[in-house]
């Protein structure tokens, strides 16, 4: 042993140490040098790099909050404590029973333990001492006086070998979690700390923990072991590999030398060999032993971009209940009424469900959710663009007619109710649409993996899903835009036109610009949102807004005469059903034409029906205009028609009921007509 039993440096030892403290051979020493400062008082220098053993004996926290709280008056229970108090603070307790007279300082009641306290680092095993013999005296009385509190006559006196061997067999948890039991020689397994003894900074040294001796088993931590040297030398054909590497043997070598390799970044370390990629949705954990699930993403209200595109639909839903409500308050103007006022209110319903919309795409995925996208995205634009159809079909049929010098018949299908019956009927092509789709993809949520770090919760929506209702709706935009771009050269008055083919015209570049967009990038939420809601948008703009402004700014020019066709009103007359009949046709008027000034007004019924028309023309049957006629319908019986002009004078005719008028304003007055 190189200390003596007060640990001090035995005799020319220090001399050896300062001889060995050129060579590289570091020093190993027992539990007596542990983790001792005294012990290298002086020999600092030569001690660095040295090994220690120090029993494993952790600080035993609940002894502190229960010694460090004892007191004279309170802790009678044990004899010896008063004596300990005296002694420990040099003082005398006076009034008690073991007041001790040699002190000459009084104890006062400021004194505590805490002064100058540290736990004993051998605590834990005095308390496990105590708990061994109390267990052992508690299994040998269990054993000689069973159902016998206290000690039975078996116990009296206590024999020493049965308490050995009770003592040999307890088996308990000590006070720092570990274990405690004996073996056949009555030893208790060793548990050490290996301390190294360093030089921390400048003539600063310092014992660290380096590893660990636990019944047999031992842990070091080889890098923090430093000789006086800078690195420590190492006798391995392979380092040990980092975390998240394997070991690649080398061909044709022995397997205790390999090559590290990492795993890839979606793999773990399934074993030392072996590198295991995670399943689509997981990825590995922190220290690459397994995997976890990803968190699944999806838009939530809270994000800016569904807040961008709720507030958007807000305003624009507003502001189509607003235009909707004025349209019903109004709905016997002429503004209204000229408008095609049923097809308007399919419109304004088709650009409603648009910004409604944007609430199914936004809201987290349910399966109710997928089958409400599926409709409203689809729907929405086929309401709005097959009342558009209709409405600018009917517009193109009618100037068509009014461009004819002869027109042989009335056009077909131009009643509110038949222009209704047409729009629901593109309206329902596009619902069987939507309703074979549902039946050959039901409508359901699921997990999208746009890369491997990536999931996100959607619908389950495929292209065909998206392609075929769009498609039907683009056939029903570029149809609109035909018939707009057909009517865009109508009379100025007739303005409502123009504001179709300009609403056409944005559309189809909003639609244009979607397409990429949607399948180029992963945004193809958002993406909907903003395109449905901007169609809707350029709609409601285009098309009512201006209505809305003549109703409640310019209430002046919400009169009939302004919205009027054309400068030329033409009146077809029939031919008779008998030369009788063509005759008395013949002999009220053959041909009419009235040209006057451009400020001239047409009234019927103390109602204005034309305003600034340069001339009216009427045509009658080819019987009663002889080779040269022009025959259009037949004749019926007649009535009396009076038109004052707006220069005073009068003049009355007699015209056919069943005329044709292609001012559709003199068709609204016209019932027969």
């Amino acid at each position: 042993c190189v200390k003596n039993h007060h640990g001090c440096i035995v005799g020319g030892f220090g001399t050896m140490l300062k001889k060995l403290s050129n060579c590289a051979y570091p020093l190993i020493q027992h539990d007596g040098w542990a983790d001792r400062y005294d012990v290298t008082e002086g020999y600092q220098r030569e001690a660095v790099g040295g090994i220690t053993i120090k029993l494993q004996s952790p600080d035993v926290k609940w002894f502190d909050d229960y010694y460090l709280k004892l007191r004279p008056e309170t802790n009678l229970r044990n004899p010896w404590f008063q004596e300990f108090w005296q002694h420990r603070f040099q003082c005398r307790l006076k009034g008690f029973s073991q007041e001790n007279s040699k002190y000459n300082t009084t104890c006062n009641s400021s004194l505590t333990l805490t002064t100058q306290y540290v736990q004993d680092s051998k605590m834990g095993f005095v308390i496990n001492a105590i708990y061994s013999m109390a267990y052992g005296l508690h299994n040998m009385q269990t054993a000689l006086c069973p159902g016998y509190a206290g000690l039975c006559d078996a116990m009296k006196p206590i024999d020493g070998r049965k308490l050995l061997e009770s003592l040999m067999k307890t088996n308990f948890t000590g006070v720092s979690g570990d274990t405690i039991l004996f073996d056949e020689n009555g030893d208790s397994p060793g548990r050490y700390e290996i301390m190294n003894f360093k030089e921390m900074g400048n003539n600063y040294f310092d014992y660290i923990n380096v590893g660990s001796w636990d019944n047999g088993e031992l842990k070091m931590d080889d890098d923090e072991v430093w000789p006086k040297k800078s690195a420590i030398i190492r006798s391995v054909c392979s380092d040990p590999c980092e975390k998240g590497q394997i070991k690649v043997i080398r061909k044709g070598e022995v397997s205790c030398c390999w090559t590290c390799t990492p795993c890839k970044e979606n793999e773990f370390v399934f074993d030392e060999y072996t590198c295991k990629a995670c399943q689509l949705g997981s990825w590995p954990t922190e220290d690459l032993t397994g995997c976890d699930l990803i968190p699944v993403q999806y838009l939530r209200w809270g994000d800016p971009e569904p807040i961008a595109a709720v507030v958007f639909s807000c305003l624009g839903l507003l502001a189509t209940l607003f235009v909707t409500a004025i349209f019903i308050m109004y709905r016997d103007t002429p503004v209204v009424k000229s408008s095609s006022r049923e097809l308007c209110y399919i419109i304004l319903a088709g650009i409603c469900l648009g910004y409604l919309c944007t609430f199914c795409l936004i809201a987290k995925p349910k399966q109710i959710y997928c089958y409400l996208q599926r409709i409203g995205i689809g729907l929405s634009p086929a309401m709005s663009y097959s009342a558009l159809v209709t409405k600018t079909n009917r517009i193109a049929r009618i100037l068509a007619g009014s461009k004819k010098k002869i027109c042989t018949k009335k056009p077909r299908f131009m009643s509110a109710c038949a222009q209704l019956v047409i729009a629901f009927i593109l309206i329902c092509i596009q619902l069987g649409i939507i309703v074979a789709l549902f039946i050959m993809e039901p409508p359901d949520i699921m997990h999208d993996y746009p890369s491997i770090r990536e999931v996100y919760l959607i619908c389950n929506t495929t292209n065909l899903g998206v392609v075929t209702p769009l498609g039907y709706n683009g056939l029903l935009i570029l149809s609109c835009t035909f018939y707009a771009f057909k009517t865009r050269n109508v009379p100025a008055n007739f303005n409502e036109a123009k504001y179709i083919a300009f609403t056409m015209y944005t559309t189809c570049i909003i639609w244009l610009a979607f397409v990429p967009i949607y399948f180029g990038s992963n945004y193809k939420i958002i993406t909907m949102c903003f395109s449905v809601s901007l169609s809707a948008t350029v709609a409601l703009g285009c098309m009512f807004v201006p209505k809305v402004y003549i109703i409640l700014a310019k209430p002046e020019r919400n009169v009939r005469s302004a919205f009027t066709t054309s400068t030329v009103v033409r009146m077809h007359v029939g031919d008779g059903k008998s030369s009788s009949a063509a005759s008395r046709s013949s002999s009220l008027v053959n041909l009419w034409k009235r040209r006057g000034s451009s400020g001239e007004t047409l009234r019927y019924k103390g109602r204005r029906l034309a305003q600034n028309k340069s001339e009216i023309e009427c045509f009658t049957p080819k019987e009663s205009m002889g080779n040269g006629g022009r025959a259009t319908m037949s004749s019926v019986p007649v009535t009396e028609l009076r038109m004052c002009l707006g220069n005073g004078s009068s003049t009355t005719w007699s015209l056919p009921r069943n005329c044709t008028f292609l001012n559709m304003d003199v068709l609204h007055e016209f019932k027969n007509c």
